[in-house]
């Protein structure tokens, strides 16, 4: 860690952690009678609690979202760039929340917990999520906080799905709804990356069918695997032809003796995957992108995300990125043409950038600047000034 702690950073920071005993009845019908999360904040929450921002993370996000955890670490949280004194959310200004969504692998509830009706891991008997289970959870921890309501809710990707899930689950609870590099519902092309990247978990026979933990193994190359087709897709095509093209990593190989050619994209992606197949659950990624797959906004009101809106009462911020295609830019104006028609307050920008999905996590002075903007409007409203 860079010593002494950079003046921007929001310093040492402590994971908290709250149990709810009050049962949660679930979207698919099952009930959890008692629930851990975990969560950090950054920030002071104001005298009359009007400066709380929730922050949602996206597929492999936890809790850490800003800061340090200790004199020795040297990888703040996964938002650090855009969290702390000065910066875009600026926690001189507001209170920051971030949790581990239920169902993670960082200590919320989730797949590793023990079930209490059998004493032993949920594994993949945890029950099945939607996105409105982590709103409403999310919802709870907020009521633990005596915040009534959030000056914004802020996330990229599947984080964008719950800002968005919070305007219309919760309209006077939300003033501003910030969604990056996110959509309504994921496209077919999506859906199918991810039931391959599910199959190749579930398909390595460390996998036990779920129970892993109790037979004492662990699905490294099928998690591994998923977290590769994972990483290709969040790049862009011109970034990976920029840091890899197709140098090998020796230099050279020897005609006729192939065997230990190793392309550096090659090496970047086993990287990756190895590094991810120790640190995440199998079954939480499995969960999790089912959540993913079944999040359709519109849905419940026939399929039509004009209605949806009408729901919602608050402004709303959209970001897309131009190499995004995961989510690309399609997706976001859907969201934008949807507000404007159902007469809701919404600003859109789509920043040029070649770091594909990646780029809401990664430094851009557009993208930065205009977040930095937002977050000024919304400080101030809450000083009294013009909206």
């Amino acid at each position: 860690m860079p010593s002494p702690i950079p003046a921007d950073s929001v310093g040492l920071v402590t994971p908290q952690s709250q149990l709810f005993d009050r049962p949660l009845t679930l979207a698919s019908g099952r009930q959890l009678d008692s629930y851990e999360l975990v969560y950090e904040t950054y920030g002071q929450l104001n005298s009359d609690r009007s400066n709380a921002i929730l922050v949602c993370h996206a597929l492999s996000g936890d809790h850490h979202a800003a800061g340090y955890h200790g004199a020795e670490d040297s990888k703040p949280g996964w938002w650090n760039l855009y969290i702390g004194p000065g910066k875009p959310i600026d926690t001189n200004r507001f209170f920051v929340v971030s949790l581990n969504n239920l169902g993670g692998c960082a200590g919320s509830t989730g797949p590793r917990s023990i079930n209490p009706a059998t004493g032993e891991a949920w594994g993949a008997g945890f029950p099945t999520l939607r996105v409105r289970d982590w709103v409403h959870s999310q919802a709870r921890l907020m009521d633990t906080l005596g915040i009534g309501r959030l000056a914004a809710v802020i996330g990229g990707s599947l984080g964008g799905m719950q800002a968005l899930r919070w305007a219309l689950e919760y309209p006077d609870r939300v003033a501003h709804c910030i969604a990056i590099a996110s959509a309504m519902k994921l496209s077919a092309q999506n859906l199918a990356f991810n039931e391959v990247s599910r199959r190749a978990i579930t398909s390595d026979p460390g996998f036990s069918g779920g129970d892993y933990l109790g037979q004492q193994t662990l699905p490294r190359d099928g998690l591994a695997l998923a977290r590769m087709i994972g990483h290709i897709t969040y790049l862009s095509h011109d970034l990976m032809g920029e840091k890899f093209g197709r140098e090998l990593r020796s230099g050279s190989f020897a005609l006729g003796q192939d065997s230990d050619i190793e392309f550096q994209v090659q090496s970047y992606l086993r990287y990756q995957g190895e590094r991810f197949s120790t640190s995440f659950d199998a079954n939480t990624y499995i969960l999790m992108t089912r959540a993913l797959d079944y999040f359709d906004l519109a849905r419940e009101y026939g399929d039509n995300p004009v209605e949806a809106f009408h729901h919602a009462r608050c402004k709303f911020l959209v970001v897309s990125f131009s190499t995004d295609w995961r989510f690309p830019p399609l997706r976001s104006r859907e969201i934008v043409d949807a507000l404007l028609a159902a007469r809701r307050g919404v600003s859109y920008a789509e920043i040029d950038s070649n770091l594909g999905h990646d780029a809401f996590l990664l430094p851009n002075q557009r993208y930065q600047q205009l977040l930095a903007n937002y977050m000024n409007n919304i400080h101030v409203e809450l000083q009294g000034g013009p909206g």
